[in-house]
């Protein structure tokens, strides 16, 4: 058996597929009981979040799980399957294990280290428990992931990183708008505030109103945006992001109008193409009277086209330009430090695991070594009547002495072996040498980890 990872997130799909694939609470007992019932899928959890629907699974085989898992994919979202796997990938075994690792801490997030993710993986864990969905493979798998999340945001900053990220974009902006002499190099702190605040009376115009674009119009507003407007596909979450932060919602057809208006664009939708192209840019320019343009792309992949820069006036920002900004900055080292976590935890997981597959073979060759030693010992007990207490004792310890050290050679280099490739061959040869039986008591389990439910 293995892992498998199948599903589609904000950068394989746009936002449309991924609300079709989306998997409510209500319906996740079915989706997981139609699941595991298939032919090839032996537990399952389901992950649905605004930007990703994910079946995490322990499969009899590769192929035959991946089929499983597409066609319930497929019969969610109601698009035929050769449409579908233009959006999905694929992870297995040990990148399984790595891409649950790094979304519980936020890496694989559209705002990078959001925390809320981790009380979605949980609350995604807790559901396949509630409906029968999980076992011990997935049980452990996730246990370890909510560990490694719970460490991420405890140990390092990674938090803020998706803050930093837009504050520094914004600032980045200010400069271009020429309201910051300076080009940043961090956030700016309370200690550190310009005298006139980065976008004091600039007209802000939002596009997409999911986390990333709630985080930029708080963020806009900080830094003195007289005026934000917020375009989104969903009218509802846009209208949300308006009563939290102060603005107005327009159209997305009314774009090119409020291009020509505003100071700064900041886009973060999970459209698989772009939102906003050269054609439509220079339509907006053309009442702007000379003033100057700047675009923020948070999205990837990007929103607006990079073809943009080549106008005159227009300056764009987007994440490889925040990336060099942030290079050595205390954001990209928490990134990093998250990544080297993650990697480091991975391998602890997949050695445990080895051993963990090996582990009830040598329960079962000792099992059986104590069983011969002991059917020896009682048949030599009533040959050898005269011994006192003493000398029995002696005679036990010395037998199973001699068992003990011909096993640990033995024992001890198949649970290395594990880890090396075809590692579960010597524990089947062990098996097949001395007919041990194929199924043994579950005695070695891991460790049920403290799952604190407010991280």
């Amino acid at each position: 058996m293995s892992l498998l990872v199948v599903g589609l997130n904000h950068r394989t799909a746009p936002t449309s597929l991924l609300e079709q694939a989306s998997v409510s609470p209500a319906d996740t007992p079915k989706v997981l009981h139609d699941l595991t019932a298939a032919a090839h899928v032996n537990e399952a959890v389901v992950l649905s979040t605004c930007n990703r629907t994910e079946f995490y699974a322990e499969v009899e085989t590769f192929h035959g799980g991946v089929a499983d898992i597409s066609d319930q994919l497929s019969r969610i979202c109601g698009i035929d399957l050769a449409d579908l796997a233009a959006h999905l990938y694929v992870h297995h075994d040990a990148r399984a294990v790595g891409h649950l690792f790094s979304v519980v801490c936020g890496l694989d997030s559209m705002l990078v280290g959001e925390s809320q993710i981790l009380g979605q993986v949980r609350g995604a864990y807790r559901a396949a428990q509630e409906a029968g969905g999980s076992g011990a493979a997935l049980s452990g798998l996730f246990q370890a992931a909510l560990r490694v999340g719970k460490r991420a945001h405890s140990e390092t900053s990674i938090d803020a990183a998706g803050a930093s990220i837009v504050a520094v974009g914004i600032q980045l902006a200010a400069v271009s708008l020429g309201v910051l002499a300076e080009t940043p190099v961090a956030p700016l702190t309370e200690s550190a505030q310009p005298a006139q605040p980065p976008l004091a009376g600039a007209r802000v115009l939002l596009i997409g109103a999911g986390a990333v674009g709630s985080l930029a119009a708080q963020t806009a507003r900080r830094a003195g945006a007289s005026d934000i407007v917020i375009a989104n596909r969903t009218a509802a979450r846009a209208d949300r992001v308006a009563q939290l932060h102060g603005g107005r919602v327009v159209s997305l057809s009314d774009l090119p109008h409020e291009i020509m208006l505003a100071d700064l664009v900041i886009s973060s939708t999970g459209a698989a193409g772009l939102v906003v192209d050269q054609e439509m840019t220079a339509a907006g320019l053309a009442g702007r009277g000379g003033r100057p343009l700047v675009f923020l792309d948070l999205a990837l992949p990007h929103d607006i086209d990079p073809g943009v820069r080549e106008l005159a006036g227009v300056s764009l920002i987007d994440i490889e330009t925040l990336r060099v900004a942030l290079d050595g900055a205390q954001v990209a080292h928490d990134v990093e430090a998250v990544r080297g976590l993650v990697a480091t935890e991975v391998a602890g997981f997949l050695d445990r695991r080895r051993a963990d597959r090996v582990a009830p073979t040598v329960v079962a060759l000792r099992a059986y070594a104590d069983s011969v030693v002991g059917a020896e010992l009682a048949r030599l007990r009533t040959r050898l009547p005269d011994l006192d207490s003493r000398e029995w004792e002696q005679v036990q310890g010395a037998v199973r002495r001699v068992v003990d050290k011909l096993l640990h050679a033995p024992t001890v280099r198949v649970q290395q072996l594990a880890g090396a490739p075809g590692g579960d061959s010597y524990a089947e040869a062990l098996r097949e040498l001395f007919d041990l039986p194929r199924e043994v008591p579950a005695v070695v389990s891991a460790p049920d980890l403290d799952l604190v439910e407010h991280s």
